[in-house]
């Protein structure tokens, strides 16, 4: 047996070891959500204010910015909501070297080598998508709400006030989109080591995919056409880097394989 099989074997344990270590890792992953969460709620009027700064963009830096709640418990909810978001966000490192520690037991040590990078490209790509979405496509959605407001000389002034939990609900909406369709360099690299796709179908199907992005963007963001093209020309730049790591998955692959393959062909030497 390989050494790779040895070690697998030296892991197994009865289904009920397995399900103690489960329940140790969730306990682990919701300690660091809950810690998290306590220290979000306790600052959640600064990040909330902090999540104000697209809407400052779009209204101007002198502009007063007014938002209302309409229910007593409103605030509060948001508040709450806000810092259950935070604390998801910022406790996943925790949550996911609690994930591998789980399921790398159950790897070979190429698998776990092989699934490292992917471990740390996930927060990665979902932290460019968040930044996309607060330094661009949400100063745009604001500019395109508020350029709606009837103001001047008009008999009927009509402006926007806000409500605080839906300006919350918009952001967190719109990250959780592009963080997740940023993760299409990942997802599709899995697929493809998995054996479900192929760097020449990802190429035969690229227009089918574009449109596909262009209709994800069209869902996910505000109607404004500035707003999808920021989801969707980045979505699209990504396919195209998937294709890329895709191929590269491959010749690797197929160098292990010949690699492999001579090995096993060549004769062994004669002794000394």
């Amino acid at each position: 047996m390989s050494q790779d099989g040895d070690e697998i074997e030296a892991t197994k344990a009865p289904l009920l070891e397995h399900l103690v270590e489960l329940r140790r890792r969730l306990i682990w992953a919701l300690f660091a959500i809950f810690v998290a969460f306590l220290v979000c709620f306790y600052f959640a009027k600064p990040i909330y204010n902090l999540l104000l700064w697209p809407y400052r963009v779009a209204a101007g830096e002198d502009a007063p910015i007014e938002l209302i709640y309409t229910a007593p418990q409103e605030f509060f909810f948001t508040q709450v909501k806000l810092a259950l978001f935070g604390a998801i966000f910022i406790a996943f490192p925790v949550i996911a070297s609690q994930i591998y520690m789980f399921v790398a037991p159950g790897l070979y040590r190429s698998e776990r080598k092989a699934f490292l990078p992917f471990l740390v490209a996930t927060p990665i790509l979902f932290l460019i998508g968040a930044a996309v979405v607060y330094f661009v496509a949400m100063p745009l959605a604001m500019t395109f709400f508020l350029s709606m407001q009837q103001t001047g000389d008009t008999q009927v002034q009509i402006h926007l006030t806000a409500r605080v939990s839906e300006y919350l609900s918009l952001i967190m909406a719109m990250i959780l989109g592009f963080g997740i369709c940023f993760q299409l360099p990942v997802l599709l690299t899995l697929l493809a080591r998995a054996g479900l796709i192929t760097s020449a179908g990802l190429k035969r199907y690229r227009r089918h995919a574009i449109l596909g992005v262009f209709v994800v963007a069209a869902v996910l963001t505000p109607p404004d056409p500035i707003s999808q093209l920021a989801l969707a020309v980045p979505t699209v730049l990504l396919y195209e880097l998937s294709i890329y790591a895709v191929r590269l998955a491959e010749k690797r692959y197929a160098a292990s394989v010949a690699a492999g393959t001579a090995g096993a062909a060549k004769p062994a030497g004669k002794p000394a």
